[in-house]
């Protein structure tokens, strides 16, 4: 099977790369030549574990190739995916679809008459979407011979390579019999692992996508506010998120309570879920709660680490340990680091801060941060210390030489990594959430 994946993003690349592994020929289409070109010399522009071998193989076995325009594909083939951007729409928290509906335009032109091919929704949309992609492309090339089909992406930054190989469930929708064959035939491997096709129509898919993220986005902020909670009543988070995540209907991921979700989906994705919910008449009141409560969080993580440091930093320095939005990935995209970071500045602190992978791009909207070589170069002179990010070898500091090189020995854990009694033994006061207040 041919398939191009318009869009050589994190979704694009990733699931172009995967197709490829399971044996499609799969062109990767981007209009921006800069990315293009690193493609072609090997250079990978998103951080992914496992992602550079993967493309580097399937570009070795001439399954995966790159290119800057439809032009330049392959003629006839069996799918292309659309998988480009949809940020929130600036002004009205609506999904941008500008990059799809130029997709769509794009992909009319070299459409036929004597050959089906389905047009796929990967990149998140709302729902009606698939439906203006359509009308879009018929009115665009009407003899064209195409279905258009809704696929979302399950991917988590960080483990996406095995996310697509080994999913929970692949979810499509359209109404074409004919684009359904071609999406089982494409994810025909799967079948052997058993993985669960969810098959629907276009906006059942469309809006699963979304109703999944709002699920997990809710998860996180009842148990940040379960967190809350328990720091009143001297209750410690971590067992109640074993207790009622042992419960099968409940279950225990998403449970570990923090300063609150950020990245390229949850935020973008509730809030255009709550638009889109508006528009129709029937406004999904929990999520619009989920979403005022997680960004008032974010906005007050600062003020904890204030706190820790004795209620004032002005002229101190504060160590920022990791500052992407999660382990294993360079995205700063609504990164807890966005809204912590400034707020300290604003009190007069002096941030050196310290990411095992995500300095370059942090250093573009953190222009005023000290970036540090290592986790003890940042701690120099620190008064006090806070994580952002549990990247691993944040799980592991030598506390005796981090109390030798700090002004003052405070850590601030946003992340539960840590055992408070541990740390306190060390000579540590040390501030967690949902587990007690600061001590020491």
């Amino acid at each position: 099977m041919k398939i191009v994946m318009l869009g050589a993003g994190y979704v694009g690349l990733v699931s172009g790369a995967c197709f490829a592994e399971f044996g499609v020929q799969v062109t990767c289409v981007d209009p921006d030549e800069g990315k293009i070109k690193r493609l072609h010399d090997g250079v990978i522009p998103i951080f992914e574990p496992g992602l550079d071998e993967l493309v580097a193989k399937n570009v070795a076995a001439e399954r995966l190739s790159f290119a800057t325009s439809l032009s330049k594909c392959a003629p006839k083939v069996d799918a292309v995916f659309i998988a480009v951007g949809t940020p929130t729409r600036r002004g009205d928290g609506h999904a941008d679809l500008t990059y799809v509906y130029q997709a769509a335009r794009d992909i009319a032109a070299y459409l036929t008459s004597d050959h089906f091919t389905v047009v796929v929704t990967k990149s998140t949309v709302p729902i009606g979407t698939g439906r203006e992609v359509e009308r879009i492309i018929r009115e665009a090339n009407p003899a064209a011979r195409f279905a258009v089909a809704s696929n979302p992406e399950f991917l988590r930054e960080g483990s996406a390579i095995g996310d697509f190989m080994r999913p929970d469930r692949v979810v499509f929708g359209t109404n074409s019999e004919e684009a359904a064959e071609v999406m089982k035939s494409l994810y025909r491997p799967l079948y052997l692992l058993e993985t669960p096709i969810v098959q629907t129509t276009l906006e059942s898919s469309e809006l699963t996508k979304y109703a999944g993220n709002a699920f997990l986005a809710t998860k996180i902020t009842f148990i940040n506010e379960m967190a809350d909670l328990c720091e009143k009543v001297g209750a410690n988070v971590q067992d109640v998120a074993r207790g009622i995540g042992l419960d099968g209907r409940i279950g225990k991921k998403f449970l570990h309570a923090g300063p609150g979700y950020g990245g390229s989906c949850f935020p973008k994705d509730t809030l255009a879920l709550v638009k889109t919910a508006q528009a129709v008449g029937a406004p999904v009141s929990l999520v619009e709660t989920v979403v005022a409560v997680n960004d008032k969080r974010k906005k007050a993580m600062a003020q904890r680490v204030i706190a820790a440091a004795g209620g004032d930093v002005k002229g101190k320095k504060v160590a920022v340990l990791g500052v992407s939005f999660k382990p294993n990935t360079d995205d700063m995209r609504d990164s807890v680091a966005l809204d912590v970071i400034p707020a300290l500045q604003k009190a007069g602190a002096v941030v050196q801060a310290f990411d095992p992978v995500a300095m370059k791009e942090a250093s573009k909207l953190l222009p005023e941060v000290h970036w540090m070589k290592d986790t003890y170069d940042a701690l120099q002179g620190a008064s006090v210390a806070v994580i952002l990010t549990e990247w691993n070898e944040f799980r592991s500091i030598d506390f005796d030489r981090a109390k030798q090189l700090m002004a003052v020995p405070v850590l601030v854990d946003l992340r539960n990594i840590y055992k408070p009694d541990e740390v306190e033994k060390q000579g540590f006061a040390y501030s967690s959430i949902g587990r007690g207040k600061i001590s020491g």
